[in-house]
């Protein structure tokens, strides 16, 4: 720590992916890993960044986040931005078919982000 203990030296590691997945429902896992891998596959500019309560998902470099994803134990928490100046629309997941119903909202976030 430095004289004033503003920070620590202490290097942290970076956050796994796989950190979000423990201590979840199975079925929440399915939907989680599920929907990783659909945001993923909506282009090859599509930037996943791991944070410790959340995952978040953006465009390109210039880091427009469009989906943001807040595992709880039995569910996954949805919040999704069109552009920069709309405010957000949160979705709760529980099932397969919650997920179906929110994939078209998350295509269209992707794709009106700028």
């Amino acid at each position: 720590m430095n004289k004033f203990g503003l920070y620590s030296d202490k290097s942290t590691a970076a956050i796994q992916f796989e950190n979000h997945l423990e201590g979840l429902e199975e079925e929440t896992k399915i939907l989680l890993l599920d929907l990783r891998n659909f945001v993923k596959s909506l282009g090859d500019n599509v930037i996943e960044e791991v944070r410790p309560h959340r995952i978040t998902y953006a465009k390109s470099l210039t880091f427009r986040t469009f989906l943001d994803i807040q595992p709880r134990k039995d569910s996954l928490t949805i919040s999704l931005r069109k552009s920069r100046n709309d405010s957000t629309t949160d979705h709760t997941v529980k099932t397969v078919q919650d997920m179906e119903n929110v994939k078209p909202q998350i295509v269209e976030a992707y794709e009106k982000i700028k």
